[in-house]
Formats: C-alpha cells, sequence, structure tokens
C-alpha cells in the first residue's frame, strides 16, 4: 500500500472506533480541490497546520485531519485485523478503484471500498438491481428474471444484499453461473465467499449496519451498473425510491422500472425511467436509451 493510499485510509475510515470522526464526503471533497495545482516543497517534511491553514482549513478541521493522519499504529492493526477476515481495501487512489465510480461520481464517490471477494468482478460489465424488501410475487420474479439474464448476457449482477428483491436476483444470477457484487451495508466479518461472488463495504468493513449506510451504498450500486433495474419501490418513501430518484437526477446511469402499474412506476417514468416487463429481459443491449451508449463505457 502506498503513502497516499494509507493517507486515504487515515482521513476516510474510522479503523475500528465507532467514535472516530473521519472527514465527510464534502469535506474530503474540498480539501482535495483546495489541493489541485499545489506544488508540494521539495524537501521531505512532515505536513502542519500553517499548510493546512494555507488550503483554506479551519484551525479546527486542520487539527482533526492532523490527528487522522496521526494514527499509523492503529492503522496497521486495522489492516492486519482486516486480512485476518479476508478483505482488501481499495481507495479512490488505488489502481483497481471502479473506473465508473470515479467517473459517474467523482469526488463524491467512496474514499474506500472494502472487498471480500473475487476483486476481479470489479473489471467487468455490470447491471445494478435494486428493489424492496417486501416485495410482490410478480415483482419477485422479475428481480430473479433479472439475475438469470445478467448471468446468460454476460453481465456481473450487481445489487445490495438486502432481503426481497436484492437477494432473490443475486441467488438466480448465482445459480444460473454468473457473477455478483453485493455492497452491504453491514459487516463483511461473516460474510462467506462463493465462487463468482464479491462483498463491497463502503468505508470500513466491519462497521455494523444502519440506515445512514444503507442510504450512502445506493449510489454506489447505481453507479456500478451499466443499467440499473428497479424491480419495486414505494412513492416517496425507501431507500430503493432515494437511490433510483438520485440516479435519475444525476444521470448515474440508464433506469429501467417493471411496469406494474404502480404509482411509483408511474412517477419514476415521468423524471426518466423506462417502463419494461419481464420479456423485455432477453437482450439488455437492445434496451438502450438513444442518449446512452452503456456498452461502450
Amino acid at each position: 500500500m502506498t503513502p497516499r493510499e494509507e493517507g486515504f485510509l487515515l482521513l476516510t475510515c474510522q479503523l475500528g472506533d465507532p467514535n472516530c470522526k473521519v472527514l465527510t464526503t464534502p469535506q474530503l471533497r474540498n480539501l482535495f480541490r483546495s489541493m489541485e495545482g499545489l506544488s508540494l516543497p521539495e524537501e521531505a517534511r512532515e505536513l502542519e497546520e500553517a499548510d493546512l491553514g494555507a488550503l483554506g482549513c479551519s484551525k479546527e478541521l486542520s487539527r482533526r485531519i492532523l490527528e487522522l493522519l496521526g494514527r499509523t499504529q492503529q492503522l496497521g492493526w486495522y489492516l492486519k485485523q482486516a486480512k485476518m477476515h479476508g478483505c482488501t481495501p481499495i481507495t479512490r487512489v488505488s489502481p483497481g478503484y471502479p473506473l465508473l465510480l470515479r467517473k459517474r461520481l467523482g469526488l463524491e464517490s467512496p474514499g474506500c471500498l472494502w472487498a471480500k471477494g473475487d476483486v476481479s468482478l470489479l473489471d467487468s460489465p455490470a447491471a445494478a438491481l435494486v428493489g424492496s424488501r417486501s416485495i410482490e410475487a410478480e415483482n419477485l420474479a422479475f428481480a430473479q428474471e433479472v439475475g438469470r439474464q445478467a448471468a446468460r448476457q454476460g453481465y456481473t449482477l450487481v445489487s445490495g444484499n438486502a432481503k426481497g428483491a436484492d437477494q432473490a436476483a443475486q441467488e438466480a444470477c448465482l445459480e444460473a453461473g454468473g457473477r455478483v457484487i453485493s455492497v452491504v451495508a453491514d459487516t463483511l466479518t461473516d460474510k462467506v465467499c462463493r465462487e463468482g461472488l464479491l462483498y463491497l463495504s463502503l468505508d470500513s468493513f466491519d462497521a455494523p449496519f444502519s440506515p445512514a449506510r444503507a442510504l450512502h451504498r445506493n449510489r454506489v450500486i447505481h453507479a456500478l451498473g451499466q443499467l440499473t433495474f428497479v424491480a419495486q419501490c414505494s412513492q416517496g418513501t425507501g431507500g430503493t425510491w432515494d437511490g433510483t430518484v438520485t440516479n435519475l437526477r444525476q444521470s448515474l446511469s440508464p433506469v429501467f422500472c417493471f411496469q406494474d402499474g404502480t404509482a411509483a412506476t408511474e412517477a419514476l417514468q415521468s423524471m426518466g425511467a423506462w417502463g419494461i416487463s419481464r420479456e423485455d429481459l432477453q437482450d439488455f443491449s437492445r434496451l438502450t436509451p438513444g442518449q446512452w451508449n452503456f456498452l461502450q463505457e
């Protein structure tokens, strides 16, 4: 791991301490923007509060950054723990960081992805699937068909490992001999690796589930997919709705909703999503809207 990668981990990862206040996404974004075009001193020396002040950081933020960067011993311990659990960090400045996240989310992309499983899946073409935990039978069948067709057509399925649509699609994909990237909102330590499966967790490998983590990982699921399928959602509420609306507003990936006649699906279509049936899943490439060319991204 390079010093730059270590610095990213120190600034963005709690390193097992739930009370540690790491940099928020806006703070990290502003820090990077202020450093653009900065000429570093020729002599090797420790970063000082005055250096950060010159970048526009307040005294409080400057001191916090220096405290975070000083946790090198704790970082060494945390990396050993991660290795014991089969977890690998991929920071935003690491060579293996997904190009689509950098392209679509820019400085809003997660500072670090913790991976457990086959990291080579991050280089494969992917289709994302999102949907409700409590799901109707025909919507569930749609989610499963997305998983099977992803496997048949050579796409890696990206989903969130939640009960309902996520797990149904993931299992259908794996059973069909496909590949799955599961972006979880809880700890990686209890996840069991399988062939063709990669677990990802944002920022920490051992952080427990929280609603905030679940919402935070939704944009990553949408951004990793060259197209995104919505099996079911509730209008105006829930992570599936929030993540899909964010996608449509920011044009992260083209969105295709199961045409189930609900108010939620109609609302998403009014924002730019396309309504489709199970039969339309036979060839993902034929779903490509005119303004998208996701096969060449």
